[in-house]
């Protein structure tokens, strides 16, 4: 790295853009967030741009945008607001990265944008190849633009493959914790809370990818952003249930071989790892892993039928076409409705299902099918709820 790299951080107010900055603010000599990015959050978005004076700051809520441009009408800092503004920022010549860390489907726009115009891409928006992962592997075909994942379980994919060819690659583990509702027993699920559900074990993260946890929905998104990164079949990665969260995936190979990446459960190191890429790993005084401390690490397979939006998953991956897309949209609706208390725990799975059912299959939507497919399932997924 010879100069500063200015990055966009989009969602820099949740959980992920928030650790982003922590390591930007690491590397000073590094690395500039030139650009911030929030949905709804104005006043932790006007807070962090006053630390950091980025060059701009978009929210997406157009009605907050007078908010934001008031609380930094005495700075330099450029207010915008609105997704069209969000994916013509992450374009600009002057970011170098963009970290994709917008929830759920918002982040699709800005990501392609991103890729039309070359620049290095570090994904923690899952949902965007969940979404709509053929265009984006063929866009990126036609780009300068090079994608680095950002998940710990996708990073540890990375890492282990880094070297090997990939005809010598049998199949890819995805590790998962379990979440919340690991040794629940499966009749007590239909009577859980949100705060029930918000209560992982291992990770702090956002609500809505909390409850994906809870659910293991977030792993069956995994399990698709997967395929798409590393052009395997579906039936090709297994999922395992690892709680204490130290292995962050694995490769086995065709002569038996098994690799796996192990560090502690703190988004931080794959954060950093992607920052860093494709140059080489940034040091860090931050606590590192003593095996000594983790004594004892298990494996299981999950519960398909306790879980079954992982089946829901792998029926999306099989199905291929416009299929994934309807999934998320409609858990996307589901999960917010479980949060406010306006549906069940196993009503997440319900309606997604449903949902899945109901919509039209396109087999090779282009970007505007993916649109009217993601405001189709959500119009339908709400009816469900009435």
């Amino acid at each position: 790295m010879d100069s500063v790299r200015n990055i966009a951080v989009l969602g820099s107010t949740g959980s992920i853009g928030r650790q982003t900055l922590d390591i930007i603010a690491e590397y000073p000599a590094l690395f500039k967030a030139w650009l911030l990015v929030a949905n709804n959050s104005a006043d932790l978005l006007i807070e962090q741009a006053l630390k950091v004076m980025p060059h701009a700051v978009v929210i997406g809520n157009e009605a907050l945008y007078d908010k934001v441009k008031q609380a930094l009408s005495h700075t330099d800092i450029e207010v915008h607001a609105g997704a069209k503004a969000i994916a013509q920022l992450a374009a600009h010549p002057d970011v170098d990265t963009v970290v994709t860390a917008m929830v759920g489907y918002s982040g699709l726009e800005s990501t392609i944008s991103a890729i039309n115009n070359g620049k290095k891409i570090a994904l923690a928006n899952k949902e965007t190849l969940v979404v709509a992962g053929e265009l984006i592997t063929k866009l990126l075909e036609t780009s300068t633009s090079v994608l680095y994942p950002v998940d710990s379980e996708h990073g540890a994919f990375y890492q282990c493959l880094v070297g090997e060819r990939h005809e010598d690659i049998e199949k890819l583990i995805l590790t998962a914790s379990g979440g919340p509702f690991r040794n629940t027993p499966i009749e007590q699920l239909a009577h859980v809370t949100a705060s029930d559900a918000l209560k992982h074990p291992n990770w702090s993260m956002g609500a809505k990818i909390t409850i994906d946890s809870a659910t293991m929905m977030n792993k069956g998104f995994e399990m698709i952003e997967a395929k798409w990164l590393f052009g395997v079949k579906h039936d090709d990665i297994e999922i395992v249930v690892h709680p204490q969260s130290i292995v962050h995936s694995m490769v086995q190979f065709i002569d038996g071989s098994v690799k796996a990446q192990l560090g502690l459960p703190d988004m931080h190191l794959p954060i950093r790892y992607a920052l860093g890429l494709p140059e080489r790993r940034l040091p860090t005084d931050e606590r590192k892993m003593t095996l000594c401390d983790y004594a004892s690490l298990t494996f299981e397979k999950p519960d398909f039928n306790k879980f079954p939006l992982l089946n829901a998953a792998y029926e999306a991956a099989r199905r291929g076409g416009n299929v994934a897309c309807v999934m998320n949209a409609a858990n996307e609706i589901a999960v917010a409705a479980f949060l406010k208390g306006e549906l069940s725990f196993n009503g997440i799975y319900e309606t997604v299902y449903k949902t899945m059912q109901f919509i039209p299959f396109i087999e090779t939507p282009t970007y505007e099918q993916y649109v009217e497919t993601n405001l189709a399932a959500r119009q339908y997924a709400t009816s469900l709820l009435k």
